[in-house]
């Protein structure tokens, strides 16, 4: 099992659409092959720096997500109210 932790920062007047959009990527990766649980969280001290992680079963079932055309497209509805660029890193049990 490998855990994904999604970092992002968040224009503050765009939190709201961007809940909606990010719920949106949620229930579709709970849909994906290999996806076991996933949670998003915010920073207590700045809300519009946000967390994601998610747990999938095997690199190659977060890869195919990763690279699908369903993410790439809800990705181009989310990215504009990012102040950033999101940040992956993959995780690996010890």
């Amino acid at each position: 099992m490998i855990k994904i932790i999604i970092e992002r920062h968040v224009a503050g007047e765009l939190i709201d659409y961007y809940h909606r959009a990010s719920r949106n990527i949620l229930q579709m990766a709970m849909q994906s092959r290999g996806f076991i649980s996933g949670e998003s969280l915010k920073n207590s001290d700045d809300p519009n720096h946000r967390l994601i992680i998610a747990s999938y079963d095997t690199s190659s079932n977060w890869s195919l997500w990763y690279h699908s055309d369903q993410r790439k497209a809800l990705m181009e509805e989310l990215r504009p109210m990012l102040v950033e660029d999101e940040k992956i890193t993959v995780f690996e049990h010890i």
